[in-house]
């Protein structure tokens, strides 16, 4: 397994005026973002639209994205929902060529962690791929389950997408503990919602690593604000959560769904069309475009006056 680094790429999944998965776009996409230098791709996640894709077009999404890497980046895939499709979509996207998988919520139910350990051990079984486990939605893990998935051989990593940093500390510490002298490479993961905003508290307990939606649309403001974290600069880093990071996420909180809905918007207003987002889902009215825009505007100008500086 490849260690994971750097910023995390979570592309969005373009669809056409009809409502189809556009995978020239997809690949356009893909190129841009990997052009910026990301540490990894994971494709039909969350920011993909995992939920709203059929099992054809997933195979067709994680295909693409592998052919356009084309090895110089590793690619997770998404996985999870109902166990048999979870199943699935890990034996799909070892055959497309994924190499590995990010495995999303089970479906609708809350379970308890020893459901969630049978559940993650049946997906980890379905292939040879390395998995990452996402701590969010119906899928909360303390740290006795979490130490459980961590000991399944092919669990590589913990995403924490609902931001208790005390019982994540805990978290962090106990499977530290229990893999310690084990020689197996364990990572955890900022995976909330524009992961930036958190990413100082996160990195207070030892969580370095973080998904960046932002990358998507502004890859040059998320390696500036990266570089800005990871170099002491806190200055940079301090203006770019207050004038971007934050009235992102402010603007994101008015409506839900606006983490993948603002996203997909911003991927367009940068020049790449992406199309509408699927159902339940709603595009960003007007007036919250115009704000998107001026966000995006403000971020760019703070990251251009630092570069002539």
């Amino acid at each position: 397994m490849a260690v994971l680094d750097g910023v995390l790429f979570f592309p969005v999944t373009p669809f056409d005026s009809e409502g189809a998965v556009d995978l020239v776009a997809l690949r356009a996409h893909l190129e841009r973002g990997i052009e910026a230098g990301p540490g990894g791709v994971f494709v039909a996640c969350g920011t993909g639209e995992f939920h709203a894709l059929s099992p054809q077009e997933y195979q067709q999404v994680v295909a693409a994205a592998v052919e356009v890497v084309a090895g110089r980046l590793p690619v997770y895939a998404g996985t999870g929902g109902p166990l048999p499709l979870a199943v699935e979509y890990a034996r799909t996207a070892q055959q497309a060529g994924a190499d590995g998988l990010l495995m999303l919520p089970p479906y609708l139910v809350r379970s308890p962690g020893a459901g969630l350990v049978v559940y993650t051990e049946a997906v980890a079984a379905a292939t040879e791929l390395p998995l990452i486990v996402y701590n969010r939605a119906n899928a909360v893990y303390d740290a006795a389950t979490a130490v459980a998935v961590s000991k399944i051989p092919t669990v590589t990593g913990f995403k924490d997408g609902i931001g208790d940093l005390e019982r994540l500390s805990r978290i962090v510490l106990a499977v530290r503990e229990e893999l310690d002298g084990s020689g197996k490479e364990f990572q955890f993961f900022n995976g909330l919602p524009t992961a930036e905003a958190t990413v100082p508290a996160y990195r207070g307990i030892g969580v370095e690593l973080y998904s960046s939606a932002v990358f998507c649309f502004a890859p040059e403001i998320s390696v500036a604000f990266y570089e800005a974290v990871t170099s002491g600069d806190t200055e940079l880093a301090d203006r770019l959560l207050k004038d971007f990071f934050h009235p992102l996420v402010a603007l994101r909180d008015e409506v839900p769904g606006y983490a993948v809905s603002l996203v997909k918007a911003a991927v367009g207003l940068r020049g790449l069309p992406a199309g509408s987002v699927r159902p339940p889902l709603v595009d960003p009215a007007p007036e919250h475009l115009e704000r998107l825009s001026q966000i995006i505007e403000t971020g760019l100008a703070l990251i251009a006056d630092r570069s002539a500086a």
